[in-house]
């Protein structure tokens, strides 16, 4: 046998009713296939390997929705103060702005710090989440000396300390004996009850950037769950 006749006796293509063609839709070409007669023939190779030879256009576009509030000073640009998609909440980084005046606290890194984080804190809750839900922050830092100074003040936020750990460190900062002995108690019950409240810090990133808006020593952004 020769090897044409063996060939054609191993790759045998079905017969076709001409008329049957005749009577159906004309040929229709597509990318990585053709279409004669409502019968498909495809390449023997799989679809992947071929650039565009699938495209798949989702009309299930995701929904944003802008978040606003006048508790936190107002977008420099044209930007919005957060974003709510995919069940997520996307927080524009935050300055250490007075949101009543729009001016800076002061000029030192720690009251900007502690004025940003104020500030994150009630686009957080304008969002309908709160400090406990931040999985992801960046810190900008118009000087990375400033490094130590942030963290003391970032580790003293919300969604690294429990809100009642936050509060009894503000009273001991103050000297207010009578608001640290409520405290006190009120920490020791609530850790009888529950157990160790310290939940896991977020992920962070801290970068030093040549310059900041407003000349602003430390902006902070920040990613949560709905």
């Amino acid at each position: 046998m020769t090897w044409a006749a063996a060939a054609a006796s191993r790759f045998q293509i079905p017969a076709m009713d001409v008329a049957l063609l005749r009577s159906r839709a004309p040929v229709v070409f597509g990318v990585g296939c053709v279409s004669l007669a409502g019968a498909k023939f495809c390449g023997s190779s799989s679809a992947r390997s071929k650039p565009f030879a699938c495209l798949s256009i989702s009309t299930d576009a995701s929904i944003k929705e802008a978040v606003h509030t006048e508790k936190a000073p107002a977008a420099l640009g044209p930007y919005s103060q957060a974003i709510k998609a995919n069940n997520f909440v996307f927080v524009s980084g935050c300055l250490g702005l007075i949101p009543e005046t729009g001016k800076f606290v002061s000029e030192s890194v720690e009251d900007q710090t502690e004025q940003v984080l104020k500030n994150m804190g009630e686009i957080l809750k304008a969002s309908g989440v709160s400090y406990s839900s931040v999985v992801k922050t960046t810190i900008l830092l118009a000087d990375l000396n400033d490094f130590k100074k942030v963290n003391e003040i970032y580790a003293k936020c919300s969604f690294v300390l429990p809100s009642f750990l936050l509060g009894y460190q503000r009273a001991r900062a103050r000297n207010n004996q009578r608001s640290t002995v409520v405290l006190m108690h009120l920490i020791r019950a609530l850790f009888t009850a529950w157990g160790d409240f310290q939940a896991p810090a977020p992920a962070r990133a801290t970068y030093q950037v040549a310059a900041l808006p407003m000349n602003a020593r430390i902006e902070v952004e920040c990613i949560a769950a709905l």
